[in-house]
């Protein structure tokens, strides 16, 4: 289990795996960053640093990284470019990828998107100022339609005057202190003319110099928050005035040199998603960043586990832990599932590229965001447990990016809000397309992909359907009595659309590559990743009548022998994830010398311990 890959067709077939989790053009997407991140400025430190050098270095970074662009406007333009930085500055530095996501997509993105053309970007654009993006209060979270901070049009001076009415509506947790230099934010903040309330808007303010908050604009540093270190922070307003070209305008409302208020759109929920439409390429961002923290933690623990020799059982010699079936079992399930939230990423963002039906396309957005970063988060623990208290370790990289996948789960939407969103809108949609096309003679083989594929859709369909049977039989009149009864159901039915979903890109994937090793590999992984979702709702499938009891109780064996076909593949696979090595190198357990990493050159056991020391010493 141990191998490296160094034939030629092993080769081949770890590309086209590697392609599989990447894109077929993943050189040319993906290259950039993963030379980015091999070289001198972006290696782990040997010492971690105080909280506040550690901030130092992540601006250092952001610097750094912003002079290796050709373009921060291309980069902020483009969704795939954006992701492709999440997924491989995420595993290296859990705070430089929040700095970054927030400069480039909310800021610089949300002005390139909304912005007057004629706007001088330049201070943005060479890192002379750092953005950031001031959404969320203290009082409001996932509903950020009902911010309370105020915008009021001054008709006198032709600008706007910024205002916290009150400790709720203080913005909660933007990186607004003075570290890293100068900050501007993008602050959402209800626009009043004329006492008239016309919705949330950004606005366009300068928060802070290289020293201090600027006049009017209070900032303070929140406690610390578990994980890699970013300066969050309260930030509140006290009749700050900016100009009227402050205001990021569109078609969703702008306010004209005649001081009058203009749009065309008359909802004003939707004129505030309309303001914080990049939020939907955050969430992207963050799934992008789960998979490459989950690939990255796994890969170690399989690294690890190779390295990380014990007895045997009765005399046999010392033995890989990865050779147990209580270590190598968890990590081939969890390879099964980065491998599909890896292509159900994929899928996501070619879908979003491809500007069809957008509210179609924001909910898919939403339920992979939520689905992708929860198994992230199982992948992580469980590839951290492997490790032993070693993962505990700070300087083997695991428990940083633990806590920060929580920040990401929490991030762009709190993953249940997102998904219960899109299970309400789900409970009014048909079934699935595939769902009940079962053939009259019974149950299928579960050694068969599309049969596989259809009970995953069959089991969205029970769930939903569970749903708004339960919602039918709420009373009438009682919006919120009606989505209780029906939500825990429908949550569940949104997580079975994900795993189908998942299922399909894993189906299309396995048709897409030559027949050899790599098909076979991913076939392996395709079928362990359905058949354990399978398992977990065999009753209900029990119960519609498309499993057998035999084929219920064989579930497990079943599974068995597919954790015992892709165990003595892990390291292949995990290689086919294309970690650079000098990335690999900074984790010292990733390395098969790990124990060097603890070594003490004023040990007894150093060959000069005699010479160095005197018997009084010893």
């Amino acid at each position: 289990m141990t191998a490296t890959i160094d034939h030629p067709s092993a080769e081949r077939s770890r590309d086209l795996l590697t392609g599989v989790l990447l894109g077929d053009d993943f050189r040319r997407e993906h290259g950039f960053w993963q030379r980015l991140i091999s070289t001198e400025p972006f290696r782990r430190p040997e010492r971690g640093g105080t909280e506040e050098e550690r901030r130092a270095l992540a601006y250092e970074r952001l610097r750094v990284l912003n002079d290796s662009l050709d373009s921060g406007a291309r980069l902020a333009a483009d969704p795939r470019a954006l992701a492709a930085l999440h997924e491989w500055l995420g595993p290296v530095d859990p705070a430089l990828t929040t700095l970054a996501g927030i400069h480039y997509n909310l800021f610089l993105g949300s002005l390139l998107d909304q912005g007057d053309e004629h706007r001088d970007l330049s201070d943005f654009l060479r890192l002379r100022r750092v953005g950031t993006f001031l959404c969320t209060e203290v009082a409001h979270g996932n509903d950020a339609a009902a911010v309370e901070t105020t915008a009021e049009y001054d008709r006198e001076r032709d600008g706007f005057v910024l205002r916290t009415p009150h400790a709720g509506a203080q913005k909660f947790m933007p990186n607004t202190s003075p570290s890293g230099g100068p900050k501007s934010g993008l602050v959402a903040a209800r626009l009043l003319v004329d006492g008239a309330d016309h919705g949330v808007f950004l606005f366009l303010v300068p928060l802070t110099d290289t020293v201090q908050a600027l006049p009017g604009v209070r900032v303070r540093l929140l406690p610390t928050r578990t994980g890699s270190p970013v300066d969050h922070c309260l930030t509140s307003f006290d009749r700050v005035f900016v100009a009227r070209t402050a205001l990021l305008h569109g078609q969703h409302g702008r306010v004209g040199a005649d001081g009058e208020f203009s749009s065309d759109v008359a909802n004003r929920r939707r004129r505030f998603l309309t303001s914080i439409g990049r939020v939907t390429a955050g969430k992207i961002a963050m799934t992008a960043c789960a998979v490459g923290c989950a690939r990255a933690t796994l890969a170690v623990a399989v690294r690890y586990g190779g390295h990380r020799h014990i007895s045997g059982s009765r005399g046999s010699g010392r033995v890989p832990v990865i050779a147990h079936r209580s270590h190598h079992g968890p990590l081939a399930s969890a390879m099964a599932t980065v491998f599909a939230m890896s292509l159900l990423h994929r899928r996501v963002l070619d879908r979003w590229e491809a500007n069809g039906p957008q509210e179609e396309a924001e909910r898919l957005v939403a339920v992979a965001k939520g689905w992708i970063t929860w198994q992230a988060r199982s992948v992580i623990v469980e590839s951290r447990e492997r490790c032993g208290a070693q993962g505990l370790l700070e300087h083997n990289g695991m428990s940083e990016l633990l806590t920060g996948i929580e920040g990401a789960i929490t991030a762009e939407g709190d993953n249940v809000a997102v998904h219960a969103k899109a299970a309400a809108e789900m409970l009014f949609v048909a079934a699935p397309a595939d769902s009940g096309r079962f053939p009259d003679t019974g149950p299928g083989d579960l050694g068969d992909p599309g049969f596989l594929g259809r009970l995953l859709a069959e089991v969205e369909r029970i769930w939903f359907d569970r749903a708004r049977r339960r919602m039918s039989l709420a009373p009438h009149g009682d919006p919120l009595a009606r989505w209780n009864a029906a939500s825990g159901p429908a949550l569940r039915g949104v997580e079975a659309y994900a795993q189908r979903l998942a299922a399909e890109a894993y189906a299309r994937a396995v048709a897409g590559l030559p027949e050899g090793p790599a098909r076979e590999r991913l076939g392996e992984l395709q079928r362990l990743f359905a058949l354990g979702r399978i398992a977990r709702s065999g009753g209900d499938l029990l119960a519609a009548g498309l499993l057998t009891a035999d084929q219920i109780h064989g579930l497990p064996d079943r599974l068995e022998e597919l954790i015992a076909t892709v165990a003595p593949h892990l390291p292949e696979l995990a290689e086919s994830f294309a970690l650079p090595p000098e990335v690999l190198a900074d984790w010292p357990i990733a390395r098969p010398d790990y124990v060097d990493a603890y070594d003490d050159p004023q040990a007894a056991w150093q060959p000069d311990a005699e010479r160095r020391t005197g018997p009084e010493e010893r």
